[in-house]
């Protein structure tokens, strides 16, 4: 089937640096919606600059961490100090659908690009706003990045074992799953908005989508008092035979957490005598000797490795996987099947989005990721010629 676009016709004007908000605008893009990213005069989004490998890239203004989700969008340059470039720029919002921003609250207001002031000037817009830590609160104007975040939500601190203290996560996971949170937030408006004819404003936190990730976690915590502690490689399920084991080589992650799971495993590793041992048969017995089950496990494993365990194992239906590098993750016929990795017309290759709608191929970028600017004749020149909202 080919592909949707449910986003076609909307404006979205990007007003958001780093990756969180341009992702969320970058996820419009992809589903048709025409982007147009908005950047100062002098450096531009700042992670044209930094972030990634590549230096030349980043020397060059285009680093990796801005080609990421920069394809598909027109970039157009404002100096907001000045009262012309701000004019134009309301001109640019009376067109818009959805303004996508995360900037800290007093810098917008010192702009006049408060939340209450464009309500009143464009009532029809969807504005979002991603901050660190969301309006109100003593720390609605502190700064923030996705290390900050990681730390402040309880994440980093429930990550890595009891000998290597807190470790932040391998990937900017805050920074995605915002951009995620928000591109919900900014659908449900528009939904909204189709009945009521007005926009609405959006506030999105960083800290309440870290706090989100762990939901599981937090109810735990409210109704036992039970903080989480960091676990290492062991399931967070805390079932016996779940969790990271070492092969002949490799290592394989089981998520052992259901009986029908323990006696697939049992069979797919030829230890059927596991389902009749007092020791094991049963999910409370099978918690005691948890350690001794664990080794056990890992002595089956021994004697293959995780390339030849994996294919058994899901056969079996147990759940489980081959530990992989990024690299061999990308390489994998169910990565390449799906199309997640897309190639711009520049020959750059981006992540898509991780769903398909009504059995959509792929979504590609209509477009190679702008330069610091590229639109500016086009896109002033329009503005130009509109009224003054």
């Amino acid at each position: 089937m080919s592909t949707t676009h449910p986003f076609e016709g909307l404006l979205v004007v990007d007003f958001t640096h780093v990756l969180a908000g341009p992702a969320c605008s970058y996820y419009f893009g992809l589903l048709g919606a025409d982007v147009i990213k908005v950047e100062s005069k002098s450096k531009g989004d700042a992670i044209r600059h930094r972030g990634g490998t590549d230096a030349d890239a980043a020397s060059a203004g285009m680093s990796t961490s801005y080609l990421t989700q920069g394809a598909g969008k027109r970039s157009v340059t404002f100096d907001l100090e000045t009262e012309e470039d701000l004019e134009l720029f309301n001109r640019l919002l009376s067109q818009a659908d959805v303004l996508v921003e995360n900037h800290i609250p007093k810098t917008m207001k010192r702009l006049q690009l408060d939340e209450g002031t464009l309500s009143r000037r464009h009532p029809h817009l969807v504005h979002c706003a991603m901050t660190g830590y969301g309006r109100g609160g003593p720390q609605e104007n502190t700064a923030a990045y996705d290390v900050n975040i990681q730390a402040a939500c309880g994440l980093m601190d429930a990550t890595g074992t009891t000998d290597s203290g807190p470790v932040r996560t391998g990937a900017p996971v805050l920074d995605y799953s915002t951009a995620l949170a928000a591109a919900f937030a900014v659908s449900a408006a528009l939904f909204e908005r189709a009945s009521s004819g007005k926009g609405t404003f959006i506030d999105v936190s960083m800290l309440e989508t870290g706090l989100s990730l762990m939901s599981s976690t937090v109810t735990d915590y409210l109704k036992t008092g039970n903080a989480p502690r960091r676990r290492g490689n062991l399931a967070n399920s805390r079932s016996p035979g779940a969790g990271s084991f070492p092969c002949k080589e490799g290592v394989m992650s089981l998520g052992v957490n259901e009986e029908s799971h323990f006696r697939q495993l049992a069979r797919a590793l030829n230890r059927e005598d596991w389902i009749t041992d007092p020791g094991y048969a049963r999910r409370d017995t099978r918690k005691q000797n948890a350690s001794a089950l664990a080794a056990e496990i890992e002595t089956a494993l021994s004697t293959k490795t995780a390339s030849e365990w994996e294919p058994v194992l899901q056969a079996a239906g147990v759940p489980s996987a081959r530990l992989r590098s990024l690299p061999e993750a990308l390489d994998s016929p169910q990565v390449k099947t799906r199309g997640y990795v897309q190639t711009t017309e520049d020959g750059s290759k981006v992540p898509t989005l991780p769903f398909r709608i009504g059995g959509a191929k792929n979504y590609a970028p209509a477009s190679a990721a702008p330069t610091q600017g590229e639109h500016n004749d086009e896109i002033r020149s329009w503005l130009k010629q509109l009224p003054t909202p």
